[in-house]
């Protein structure tokens, strides 16, 4: 048996955890797609080390099944014979990716590892080449001109597509009492639905990626590059169609009214976020000089912004202020420093304006009762409530919290301790107690933006779901109903939630239409779980290959996560994550208080948790197991470097090279160590904190990114 093998199985009993264990009975199917791994030569016979340890195996190869692969390189492998009680799998070479230290190799396992598609059939592309280069007569027929309108683009240095273009006025309509005073706020959205119809190959591709995936230096679009950076891109000075949401925002921010229709629009200039936000910050510097035109319609939609945000603090939405960061690599795609990425008015603007538009999408399908999919995050189950209220509690905090939270209860806790010394361990627990968000036809609401109703609309370049509700839109404005039609690409994977596999949402008994819309649901919410899976283990990679440059060097750090096994901690200078394993804190014997989140010693007392400041040492550096390891040094210590990181160091600086020695003279240490990774796992301190980030930050930015709300 391997991983990903489906089997049928019988529970036989439960642990201490009430987890259930059991017994694999058959095998059902085997997974038929190649395994990525190097090929080393091990006292004369070939064999592949899978890059993902959960197979368990190394793979047999035959002399004659290495293809034109040399020891040490990076390869794609195809079963011929699965495992067995005495023998370990075969199989064959089926392609060469190179060496591991080739740029861009960290990617090119990442897409096979986790399955991302990453070409397109040839009939897309050949559909994609037909395309026209420009907005032709024929497709502005039955659309609004707004060419004229000043919208713009705001997003980062580094964006290669432009989805959204905004545009703010003051508006006033009637007179006296029933007078409203307020703002018109255009956000227009690019039309990719009117080129990508339902069924064609291009539509096809599209869905089975569902979302585009942003590696450092790379991409993995969901559309063809004709697409995605050209017919549809909002481009400045350049005729483009997109759906329009036309907002009326009361002072009160407040949406008073709104409409969707179909426009053509030209870009008046593609603005950054530093730039936007240095025009912002100072209106009579040089930004805003070069800028002059514009500078009336960015002053307005910045009072939009303040005014939205208004709304967002009555409504009780989440709002924890994180550190993102942002790899800048090389030429040769190696990390060169890790910077902070600094969230101004500018995004904050964008997301506001984008969540506005979001929510009438969301409005306008539900008043209709048509079938979608809602972006949905619901708020903590009882397991979650009750170990947040114990841990409010265990704190001293007289904090309200009732057996059903709501938005405005967590929001307050929040705001309540923002000034305490511990307010980022309180605001962890806050953002952990959460779910993840969800693509799903049910609508239960958003509770970290606290909305009633809530979906995706602003993203359909990156995103499927979002190029689904432009579909039923247009549909509802044609007085039509859209049909999803099923794809043989659908599937209803299991998701993770809080850290648990459980199967696609459960509603009651449905029609045939509604569940294609679940399964079009789970099928978009597992592809988005992969591309984050497969974007964190490239980081994960770079930055290992990053630290392991630094090995013996000290840095001072953050307790970023605290389990039964260690300490998580983050460099300040590098925003990068290790760990210190308990056996690493000295000889006393450490306990964990889950309530607390923290481990305390018996004897000493002393205690570590959330937010402590530490300084560490570099100690190990695993590539296979995207591992860092730190010790603590203790004051008066001097650069004493342990066993474990001199070997480290001390290996050959070529990955090819080295492999041979490295596997053979670590392969107990290895193995020795694979408990401690289990451990690591089941753990997983700072990647749910980062799911339950992502849940509850569902905006343009928050993931590029990435961020999904």
């Amino acid at each position: 048996m391997l991983h990903r093998d489906r089997v049928r199985a019988r529970v036989l009993r439960h642990d201490r955890k009430g987890r259930p264990e059991g017994r694999v009975l058959d095998i059902i199917e085997r997974r038929r797609l190649p395994i990525i791994g190097r090929l080393l030569l091990e006292s004369g016979q070939w064999v592949v080390a899978p890059e993902d340890r959960r197979y368990g195996h190394d793979i047999l190869i035959p002399k004659n099944a290495t293809a034109t692969a040399a020891a040490g390189q990076v390869v794609a492998v195809e079963l011929t014979e699965p495992p067995s009680l005495h023998a370990k799998p075969v199989g064959r070479v089926v392609e060469v990716l190179g060496e591991i230290d080739d740029p861009g190799m960290e990617i090119e396992i990442a897409v096979r590892k986790y399955e991302v598609p990453h070409r397109f059939t040839p009939e897309t592309l050949a559909r994609a080449a037909a395309l026209p280069d420009h907005v032709r007569a024929a497709d502005r027929k039955g659309r609004i001109d707004l060419r004229d309108v000043a919208l713009v683009t705001i997003d980062g240095e580094d964006a290669r597509d432009f989805d959204d273009a905004v545009y703010c006025e003051p508006f006033k309509r009637g007179r006296g009492k029933t007078a409203f005073s307020g703002w018109r706020l255009l956000v227009a959205i690019a039309d990719v639905s009117h080129y990508v119809k339902p069924g064609e190959p291009i539509d096809e591709d599209a869905y089975e990626r569902a979302t585009s995936v942003y590696f450092p230096r790379r991409v993995i679009p969901m559309l063809p590059e004709k697409l995605s950076n050209g017919l549809c891109s909002l481009n400045p000075g350049q005729d483009r169609l997109a759906m329009v949401c036309d907002l009326l925002v009361a002072e009160d921010g407040s949406i008073d009214a709104y409409q969707f229709y179909p426009a053509v629009i030209c870009s008046q200039a593609r603005l950054t976020y530093t730039e936007v936000a240095a025009v912002l910050g100072n209106t009579r510097g040089p930004e805003a000089e070069r800028r002059a035109e514009l500078l009336p319609h960015l002053l307005h939609l910045h009072e939009v912004y303040r005014a939205l945000l208004k709304q967002r603090g009555k409504r009780g939405a989440m709002d924890f202020d994180s550190v993102e960061t942002q790899i800048v690599c090389d030429d040769q795609g190696r990390i060169e420093k890790i910077v902070p990425r600094t969230r101004t008015d500018a995004h904050r603007l964008i997301e506001e304006a984008m969540l506005a538009a979001n929510v009438c999408a969301a409005d306008f399908i539900s008043t209709q009762a048509h079938p979608s999919l809602f972006r949905v995050h619901e708020g903590p189950t009882p397991e979650k409530r009750v170990t947040l209220q114990a841990y409010l509690r265990a704190l001293g905090l007289g904090l309200h919290l009732s057996d059903e939270p709501t938005p405005l209860e967590m929001a307050a806790i929040a705001r309540a301790t923002h000034e305490r010394p511990d307010a980022a361990q309180i605001h962890m627990m806050l953002l952990r107690s959460m779910q993840q968000a969800i693509y799903t036809a049910t609508n239960a609401g958003h509770f970290g933006l606290a909305y009633d109703a809530y979906t995706h609309f602003t993203s359909p370049i990156r995103r499927y779901p979002d190029l689904l509700v432009h579909r039923v839109i247009k549909a509802l404005l044609g007085k039509r109903k859209y049909h999803l039609t099923p794809s043989p690409k659908t599937r209803t994977p299991e998701l993770r939630r809080g850290g648990k596999m459980v199967a696609p949402r459960q509603v009651k008994p449905m029609s045939q239409e509604m569940a294609l819309w679940e399964a079009a649901g789970a099928h978009c919410s597992a592809n988005e779980r992969r591309a984050d899976e497969a974007t964190r283990d490239v980081e994960a990679w770079l930055k290992c290959r990053y630290m392991r440059e630094r090995l013996g060097e000290q840095f001072s750090g953050t307790v970023s996560a605290v389990t039964a096994f260690g300490l998580f901690v983050t460099l300040d200078e590098l925003f990068v994550e290790g760990l210190v394993h308990i056996s690493e804190l000295g000889g006393d014997y450490y306990r964990f208080d889950e309530l607390r989140q923290e481990l305390r010693g018996e004897r000493t007392g002393v205690r570590y948790t959330l937010g402590v400041r530490v300084q560490v040492q570099v100690s190990r550096v695993d590539l296979d197991a995207r591992r860092i390891d730190f010790r603590l040094v203790r004051e008066g210590e001097g650069d004493r470097l342990p066993a474990s990181g001199r070997a480290e160091r001390s290996r050959p600086a070529s990955a090819s090279d080295a492999l041979t020695s490295v596997r053979s003279a670590d392969r107990k240490a290895k193995t020795a160590s694979r408990e401690r990774i289990a451990r690591a796992k089941g753990g997983a301190g700072k990647t749910a904190s980062r799911k339950a980030a992502g849940a509850a930050t569902d905006s343009k930015t928050g993931t590029k990114r990435r961020s999904r709300r």
